[in-house]
Protein backbone atom coordinates (compact mmCIF):
# COMPACT_ATOMS: atom_id res chain seq x y z
CA UNK A 1 0.00 0.00 0.00
CA UNK A 2 1.76 3.15 -1.19
CA UNK A 3 1.13 6.39 0.92
CA UNK A 4 0.18 8.54 -2.45
CA UNK A 5 -3.08 8.62 -3.80
CA UNK A 6 -2.09 10.17 -7.42
CA UNK A 7 -0.69 7.04 -9.37
CA UNK A 8 1.97 7.60 -11.48
CA UNK A 9 2.53 5.96 -15.24
CA UNK A 10 5.90 6.40 -16.99
CA UNK A 11 6.99 6.08 -20.04
CA UNK A 12 10.75 5.80 -21.10
CA UNK A 13 13.04 3.82 -18.45
CA UNK A 14 16.52 4.84 -20.27
CA UNK A 15 19.47 6.72 -18.46
CA UNK A 16 17.26 9.15 -17.00
CA UNK A 17 14.08 7.73 -17.07
CA UNK A 18 14.46 4.11 -15.07
CA UNK A 19 15.99 6.44 -12.17
CA UNK A 20 13.84 8.52 -12.02
CA UNK A 21 10.83 6.08 -12.08
CA UNK A 22 12.89 4.20 -9.14
CA UNK A 23 12.95 7.14 -7.40
CA UNK A 24 9.25 7.77 -7.51
CA UNK A 25 8.75 4.23 -6.06
CA UNK A 26 10.87 4.91 -3.47
CA UNK A 27 9.03 8.40 -2.54
CA UNK A 28 6.00 5.80 -2.03
CA UNK A 29 4.42 6.14 -5.15
CA UNK A 30 2.46 3.33 -7.37
CA UNK A 31 3.77 3.35 -10.62
CA UNK A 32 2.83 2.00 -13.61
CA UNK A 33 6.42 1.45 -15.90
CA UNK A 34 6.28 0.77 -19.65
CA UNK A 35 9.59 0.85 -22.01
CA UNK A 36 9.90 0.03 -25.90
CA UNK A 37 12.28 -2.85 -24.94
CA UNK A 38 10.03 -4.52 -21.61
CA UNK A 39 12.57 -6.11 -20.62
CA UNK A 40 13.38 -3.08 -18.32
CA UNK A 41 9.93 -2.43 -17.36
CA UNK A 42 9.84 -6.16 -16.43
CA UNK A 43 12.48 -6.08 -14.27
CA UNK A 44 11.69 -2.82 -12.13
CA UNK A 45 8.18 -4.02 -11.67
CA UNK A 46 10.03 -7.21 -10.31
CA UNK A 47 11.56 -5.08 -7.73
CA UNK A 48 9.18 -2.97 -6.29
CA UNK A 49 5.91 -3.68 -5.03
CA UNK A 50 4.45 -0.94 -6.09
CA UNK A 51 5.63 -0.94 -9.55
CA UNK A 52 3.37 -2.39 -11.89
CA UNK A 53 4.03 -3.47 -15.89
CA UNK A 54 2.32 -2.48 -19.14
CA UNK A 55 3.02 -3.66 -21.82
CA UNK A 56 1.71 -0.10 -23.89
CA UNK A 57 1.90 3.67 -23.30
CA UNK A 58 -2.26 3.31 -23.67
CA UNK A 59 -1.89 0.84 -21.16
CA UNK A 60 0.00 3.52 -18.77
CA UNK A 61 -2.28 5.96 -19.44
CA UNK A 62 -5.90 3.71 -18.90
CA UNK A 63 -3.67 2.96 -15.04
CA UNK A 64 -2.60 6.24 -14.17
CA UNK A 65 -4.01 10.06 -13.13
CA UNK A 66 -0.32 11.48 -14.20
CA UNK A 67 1.71 10.12 -17.03
CA UNK A 68 5.25 11.08 -17.26
CA UNK A 69 7.34 10.66 -20.28
CA UNK A 70 11.09 10.51 -20.58
CA UNK A 71 11.92 9.39 -23.99
CA UNK A 72 15.15 10.54 -26.16
CA UNK A 73 13.84 12.51 -29.43
CA UNK A 74 10.73 14.24 -30.62
CA UNK A 75 9.62 11.25 -32.90
CA UNK A 76 10.10 9.00 -29.93
CA UNK A 77 7.40 11.19 -28.28
CA UNK A 78 4.88 11.49 -31.03
CA UNK A 79 5.11 7.86 -31.18
CA UNK A 80 4.42 7.48 -27.37
CA UNK A 81 1.40 9.53 -27.23
CA UNK A 82 -0.04 9.83 -30.28
CA UNK A 83 0.28 6.46 -32.12
CA UNK A 84 -0.68 3.16 -32.48
CA UNK A 85 -0.51 2.35 -28.59
CA UNK A 86 0.17 5.05 -27.46
CA UNK A 87 -0.98 7.37 -24.33
CA UNK A 88 -3.24 9.61 -26.16
CA UNK A 89 -5.99 6.77 -26.54
CA UNK A 90 -6.04 5.71 -22.66
CA UNK A 91 -6.62 9.59 -21.59
CA UNK A 92 -9.43 9.86 -19.62
CA UNK A 93 -10.92 13.98 -18.56
CA UNK A 94 -8.84 15.24 -15.58
CA UNK A 95 -5.55 13.26 -16.28
CA UNK A 96 -2.29 15.00 -16.64
CA UNK A 97 0.71 14.28 -18.90
CA UNK A 98 3.79 15.81 -18.17
CA UNK A 99 6.34 15.18 -20.45
CA UNK A 100 10.12 15.36 -19.50
CA UNK A 101 11.85 14.77 -22.44
CA UNK A 102 14.23 17.70 -24.73
CA UNK A 103 12.15 17.95 -28.00
CA UNK A 104 11.08 20.71 -30.49
CA UNK A 105 8.87 22.76 -29.24
CA UNK A 106 6.30 22.53 -32.52
CA UNK A 107 6.15 19.12 -31.32
CA UNK A 108 5.33 20.26 -27.94
CA UNK A 109 2.48 22.15 -29.22
CA UNK A 110 1.07 19.63 -31.72
CA UNK A 111 1.68 16.96 -28.46
CA UNK A 112 -0.33 19.35 -26.47
CA UNK A 113 -2.90 20.22 -28.61
CA UNK A 114 -4.12 16.49 -28.76
CA UNK A 115 -3.80 16.03 -25.11
CA UNK A 116 -6.39 18.71 -24.66
CA UNK A 117 -8.53 17.66 -26.93
CA UNK A 118 -9.23 14.57 -24.72
CA UNK A 119 -10.08 16.98 -21.67
CA UNK A 120 -6.58 16.26 -20.12
CA UNK A 121 -3.49 19.02 -19.35
CA UNK A 122 -0.16 19.04 -20.12
CA UNK A 123 3.04 20.10 -19.07
CA UNK A 124 6.25 20.44 -20.44
CA UNK A 125 8.89 19.68 -17.90
CA UNK A 126 12.18 19.16 -19.58
CA UNK A 127 15.64 18.83 -17.27
CA UNK A 128 18.76 19.35 -16.23
CA UNK A 129 21.49 17.51 -14.68
CA UNK A 130 22.66 14.07 -16.23
CA UNK A 131 22.44 11.01 -15.29
CA UNK A 132 23.94 11.82 -11.81
CA UNK A 133 20.73 14.00 -11.10
CA UNK A 134 18.45 11.50 -12.30
CA UNK A 135 19.65 9.11 -9.97
CA UNK A 136 20.42 11.35 -6.89
CA UNK A 137 16.79 13.28 -7.55
CA UNK A 138 18.67 16.52 -7.58
CA UNK A 139 17.61 17.75 -11.43
CA UNK A 140 16.69 21.19 -12.46
CA UNK A 141 13.43 20.87 -13.84
CA UNK A 142 12.05 23.98 -15.88
CA UNK A 143 7.91 23.32 -16.48
CA UNK A 144 5.79 24.97 -19.03
CA UNK A 145 2.36 24.48 -18.69
CA UNK A 146 -1.20 26.30 -16.42
CA UNK A 147 -0.26 27.04 -13.14
CA UNK A 148 -2.72 24.67 -11.40
CA UNK A 149 -1.13 22.10 -13.20
CA UNK A 150 2.34 22.23 -12.07
CA UNK A 151 1.13 22.50 -8.72
CA UNK A 152 -0.47 19.58 -8.81
CA UNK A 153 2.61 18.13 -10.45
CA UNK A 154 4.59 19.60 -8.09
CA UNK A 155 5.22 16.44 -5.19
CA UNK A 156 6.18 14.82 -8.18
CA UNK A 157 8.95 17.12 -9.16
CA UNK A 158 9.95 17.76 -5.48
CA UNK A 159 11.20 13.54 -5.74
CA UNK A 160 12.94 13.98 -9.11
CA UNK A 161 15.03 17.67 -8.75
CA UNK A 162 16.22 19.85 -6.94
CA UNK A 163 15.33 23.18 -8.27
CA UNK A 164 12.29 23.32 -9.88
CA UNK A 165 10.81 25.93 -11.61
CA UNK A 166 7.75 27.29 -13.31
CA UNK A 167 8.90 29.05 -16.19
CA UNK A 168 5.96 30.02 -18.15
CA UNK A 169 3.01 28.61 -20.32
CA UNK A 170 3.31 25.29 -22.40
CA UNK A 171 6.28 25.66 -24.47
CA UNK A 172 8.19 27.69 -22.33
CA UNK A 173 9.97 24.68 -21.01
CA UNK A 174 11.66 23.80 -24.25
CA UNK A 175 12.66 27.18 -24.89
CA UNK A 176 14.71 27.10 -21.82
CA UNK A 177 16.03 23.97 -21.91
CA UNK A 178 17.38 24.81 -25.36
CA UNK A 179 18.98 27.76 -23.93
CA UNK A 180 20.64 25.06 -20.99
CA UNK A 181 21.70 23.37 -23.69
CA UNK A 182 23.95 26.06 -25.31
CA UNK A 183 25.15 26.77 -22.08
CA UNK A 184 26.24 23.52 -21.40
CA UNK A 185 27.63 22.51 -24.73
CA UNK A 186 30.04 25.83 -25.25
CA UNK A 187 30.98 25.72 -21.35
CA UNK A 188 32.22 21.60 -22.46
CA UNK A 189 34.28 23.11 -25.63
CA UNK A 190 35.84 25.90 -23.70
CA UNK A 191 37.18 23.58 -20.86
CA UNK A 192 38.24 21.08 -23.87
CA UNK A 193 40.19 24.25 -25.12
CA UNK A 194 41.38 25.08 -21.59
CA UNK A 195 42.49 21.72 -21.17
CA UNK A 196 44.30 20.84 -24.33
CA UNK A 197 46.13 24.37 -24.41
CA UNK A 198 47.54 24.05 -20.88
CA UNK A 199 48.18 20.53 -21.30
CA UNK A 200 50.25 21.36 -24.10
CA UNK A 201 51.81 23.65 -22.07
CA UNK A 202 53.14 21.25 -20.01
CA UNK A 203 50.43 21.99 -16.92
CA UNK A 204 49.00 18.44 -15.76
CA UNK A 205 44.97 18.63 -16.09
CA UNK A 206 43.97 18.32 -12.58
CA UNK A 207 46.28 21.09 -11.56
CA UNK A 208 44.05 23.19 -14.28
CA UNK A 209 40.39 22.34 -13.02
CA UNK A 210 42.02 23.00 -9.10
CA UNK A 211 42.65 26.21 -10.53
CA UNK A 212 40.01 27.12 -12.66
CA UNK A 213 37.35 25.70 -9.89
CA UNK A 214 38.45 28.07 -7.32
CA UNK A 215 38.23 31.09 -9.73
CA UNK A 216 35.81 32.91 -12.08
CA UNK A 217 36.26 30.16 -14.30
CA UNK A 218 34.38 27.62 -11.88
CA UNK A 219 31.39 25.79 -13.36
CA UNK A 220 29.20 22.92 -12.80
CA UNK A 221 30.87 21.08 -16.05
CA UNK A 222 34.46 20.88 -14.87
CA UNK A 223 32.63 19.32 -11.22
CA UNK A 224 30.36 16.79 -12.75
CA UNK A 225 32.23 15.74 -16.15
CA UNK A 226 36.23 16.30 -13.79
CA UNK A 227 36.64 12.27 -13.57
CA UNK A 228 35.44 11.59 -17.51
CA UNK A 229 38.02 14.85 -18.57
CA UNK A 230 40.59 13.41 -16.87
CA UNK A 231 40.54 9.37 -17.27
CA UNK A 232 39.70 9.75 -21.12
CA UNK A 233 36.60 7.48 -20.13
CA UNK A 234 33.30 8.29 -21.85
CA UNK A 235 30.75 6.38 -20.21
CA UNK A 236 27.50 8.12 -21.21
CA UNK A 237 25.52 10.21 -18.78
CA UNK A 238 24.38 11.73 -21.48
CA UNK A 239 25.24 10.76 -25.08
CA UNK A 240 26.98 13.09 -27.85
CA UNK A 241 24.20 12.47 -30.10
CA UNK A 242 21.56 13.66 -28.02
CA UNK A 243 23.09 17.20 -27.40
CA UNK A 244 23.74 17.67 -31.01
CA UNK A 245 19.96 16.97 -31.61
CA UNK A 246 19.24 19.40 -28.56
CA UNK A 247 21.76 21.97 -30.55
CA UNK A 248 19.78 21.63 -33.33
CA UNK A 249 16.34 22.33 -31.41
CA UNK A 250 18.47 25.55 -30.34
CA UNK A 251 19.49 26.96 -33.78
CA UNK A 252 16.02 26.13 -35.05
CA UNK A 253 14.51 28.23 -32.72
CA UNK A 254 16.93 30.89 -33.12
CA UNK A 255 16.19 31.22 -36.25
CA UNK A 256 12.54 31.32 -35.86
CA UNK A 257 13.35 34.23 -33.22
CA UNK A 258 15.52 35.79 -35.91
CA UNK A 259 18.83 35.53 -33.01
CA UNK A 260 22.23 34.95 -33.96
CA UNK A 261 23.92 32.12 -32.76
CA UNK A 262 27.04 32.07 -34.19
CA UNK A 263 29.25 29.72 -30.94
CA UNK A 264 26.62 27.20 -31.04
CA UNK A 265 26.62 26.84 -34.65
CA UNK A 266 30.07 25.75 -34.41
CA UNK A 267 29.71 23.80 -31.42
CA UNK A 268 26.98 22.06 -33.06
CA UNK A 269 29.39 21.38 -36.29
CA UNK A 270 31.95 19.28 -33.49
CA UNK A 271 28.99 17.49 -31.89
CA UNK A 272 28.47 16.26 -35.61
CA UNK A 273 32.09 15.66 -36.21
CA UNK A 274 31.67 13.45 -33.25
CA UNK A 275 29.30 11.11 -35.07
CA UNK A 276 30.89 10.82 -37.91
CA UNK A 277 33.67 9.71 -35.88
CA UNK A 278 31.83 7.36 -34.06
CA UNK A 279 32.01 9.02 -30.88
CA UNK A 280 28.24 9.91 -30.89
CA UNK A 281 26.96 7.39 -28.35
CA UNK A 282 29.92 8.43 -26.05
CA UNK A 283 29.44 11.18 -23.19
CA UNK A 284 28.97 14.81 -24.14
CA UNK A 285 32.40 15.18 -22.43
CA UNK A 286 34.03 13.75 -24.69
CA UNK A 287 33.93 16.97 -27.25
CA UNK A 288 37.43 16.64 -25.59
CA UNK A 289 38.34 14.32 -28.14
CA UNK A 290 37.82 16.84 -31.27
CA UNK A 291 39.63 19.89 -30.04
CA UNK A 292 42.62 16.98 -29.08
CA UNK A 293 42.32 15.91 -32.97
CA UNK A 294 42.73 19.44 -34.25
CA UNK A 295 45.59 20.10 -31.88
CA UNK A 296 47.19 16.48 -32.45
CA UNK A 297 47.82 16.45 -28.35
CA UNK A 298 46.30 14.48 -25.94
CA UNK A 299 45.97 15.90 -22.12
CA UNK A 300 48.26 13.84 -19.85
CA UNK A 301 50.26 14.68 -16.68
CA UNK A 302 52.92 17.44 -16.86
CA UNK A 303 55.68 17.61 -19.34
CA UNK A 304 59.12 17.68 -17.40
Amino acid sequence: MTENRERVGFVGLGIMGGPMARNLLEAGYAVTVQNRSPEKAERLAGEHEAATFAKTPQEVAERSDVVITMLPDSPDVESAVLGEGGVVKGLREGSLVVDMSTISPVVTERVAAKIREKGAAYLDAPVSGGDVGAIEGTLSIMVGGEAEDFERAKPLFDVLGKTVTHVGPAGAGQVVKAANQVVVALTIEAVSEALVLASRGGVAPEVVLDVLGGGLAANKVMEVKREKLLSHTFEPGFRAELHHKDLGIALAAGREYGVALPVTALVDQMLLAMRQKGWGGEDHSALLRVIEDLSQHEIGPAQP
